[in-house]
């Protein structure tokens, strides 16, 4: 991960991912000069009477009301203070930090208008790590999370300094910096835009681009267990099927089975496999190429300008176009797709929990547990996998289609992008810990094969590292605390040793 991302073009997912895990954030010269460029254009705007929304009028269903200059300030607090109504649990580290490092972004294409000093007062927080507390429910797309950060800038709301909460008014003056006095426009602008979606949707993007990785590999431990073809996830048969995501299954699912002796001992027992073995490539190829999708639709509104309106021209020549930029539909679509994907992602995985320990089809102790009827095993935590599945499916109702109306008919249609991609975030949680119970359901079973038949040399790698991190089950403890362990270890590390890092 890079120390620094400097902001000099249109940052990438990665680079907001890679801010939300603690990488510093700094602007390039080119960004600091179109930032200061843009808002000598609201300057003008503003000296010469030229009606912009948000600049000179009120917002919403108030668009129509001329702000006179002497009270354009008071409009900026104003609308900071009155959409600060949030609600519910506040947002984790990570996601702040993403959410805040995606408005730094969308302010620096430089057609925001707002002052390099709100900007750097942004930066500041966000490299000593004293994040505004944002509430997590309220928004039916962007405003009273963005509201919340506008609110520090001004010396109110409440910052997250490690493990402590203090006000933000404390907050800026840890940091060298007083209250900002807000101009004109700068207050729509600061709970304007898509950074909100964008920022948790880039930290969305990179949690299931990390979690497929674990699930090919929890997917190669739980066939060698099981399976039996004598040609698993050949290439060329898989060649037949056109999926870029389905050929990169199949590399990784050979890869993680080369050379395994207790695979090539079950070879031909039956004619072919139940489709949550056989069906891996197809189904997990089919989620990463959802995932390239959605890759795209996030990096694309990283390189957009979201704000309304957007400035342009020059001071001489200043124009303000008001235009529906602020619209998360793209993102909305896409994070309802990426939580389908993670659903569907943990739903073949809890299939397989089911196969491991189901005596009827395993061919191992029932519920992988020693000492038949005495101890349950593994039997309750594959009910656990099952409710957690049944809890994405009600998550991956699509948000982009909840519609509503606000602002006495002014917003009329809401695509709830940020709810969209705050429930894929949920959903992609119990996606961890689904896999990580089938990494220890698989690790359970391999020794309970009862025979000293050798695994292959990566499925054997990642089975050392599960039992160095938890031991094999004997109904001695809470099972729920082993799969605690194991998925904190999914979340912090490549699942293949030889690509960590890479």
């Amino acid at each position: 991960m890079a120390d620094t991302v400097t902001i000099d073009g249109p940052l990438g997912w990665k680079d907001i991912a890679a801010i939300a895990n603690g990488a510093k954030l700094s602007l390039s010269e080119n960004t600091r000069r179109r930032i200061v460029e843009a808002r000598a254009i609201v300057d003008a705007l503003v000296e010469r009477e030229i009606r912009g929304y948000g600049i000179n009028t009120g917002v919403g269903a108030l668009c129509d009301v001329i702000i006179s200059r002497e009270n354009q300030q008071a409009l900026s607090r104003n609308i900071i203070l009155s959409h600060a109504c949030g609600v519910g649990a506040p947002l984790e580290r990570q996601e702040t930090r993403a959410v805040v490092a995606a408005q730094i972004a969308n302010f620096s294409h430089g057609f925001s208008g707002v002052s390099l000093e709100v900007i750097e007062t942004l930066t500041a927080l966000l490299n000593a790590d004293l994040l505004p507390l944002i509430p997590s429910r309220g928004s039916v797309g962007y405003l009273t999370h963005a509201a919340a950060i506008g609110l520090v800038l001004i010396g109110e709301g409440e910052c997250r300094d490690g493990a402590n909460v203090i006000p933000g008014a404390e907050a800026l003056k840890r940091i060298g910096l007083a209250p900002l006095t807000l101009k004109a426009k700068e207050g729509l602008s600061l709970v304007n835009g898509t950074p909100c979606a964008t920022g948790l949707g880039a930290l969305a993007v990179a949690r299931l681009a990390h979690l497929v990785e674990w699930a090919d590999a929890a997917a190669a431990m739980t066939y060698e267990n099981l399976g039996a073809q004598a040609d698993p996830f050949a290439e060329m048969p898989l060649a037949l099927r056109q999926s870029p995501g389905l050929q990169q299954v199949g590399r990784n699912l050979r890869r993680w089975l080369e050379g395994s002796a207790l695979l090539a001992q079950s070879a031909g027992s039956r004619t072919q496999d139940p489709l949550s073995l056989r069906a891996v490539p197809q189904i997990h190829g089919a989620i990463r190429d959802a995932l390239e999708q959605v890759r795209v639709v996030v990096d694309r509104e990283l390189a957009s300008v979201t704000d309304n309106p957007v400035v342009a021209g020059t001071p001489t020549e200043p124009e303000v176009h008001s235009q529906a930029h602020a619209v998360g539909a793209a993102l909305g679509l896409a994070l309802d797709s990426l939580a389908t994907a993670a659903a569907g992602l943990a739903a073949i995985a809890e299939r397989r929990i089911d196969r491991l320990v189901n005596p009827l089809v395993s061919g191992l102790p029932a519920f992988l547990a020693e000492g038949s009827g005495v101890s349950s095993g593994f039997m309750i935590i594959q009910y656990t996998a099952a409710a957690l599945v049944a809890e994405n499916r009600r998550l991956a109702a699509p948000a982009s289609l909840d519609g509503g109306i606000t602002s006495a008919l002014q917003e009329d249609i809401l695509t709830h992008a940020t709810p969209a991609a705050e429930k894929a975030l949920a959903i992609l949680s119990n996606l961890q810990t689904v896999l990580a119970i089938e990494v220890v359901a698989a690790a359970q079973a391999y020794d309970l094969q009862g025979k000293s038949v050798a695994k292959a040399t990566r499925t054997a790698a990642l089975y050392g590292r599960v039992r160095n991190t938890v031991a094999f089950y004997r109904d001695d403890r809470p099972l729920n605390r082993e799969v605690a362990k194991v998925s904190a270890m999914i979340g912090g590390t490549h699942p293949d040793t030889e690509s960590e890092g890479a």
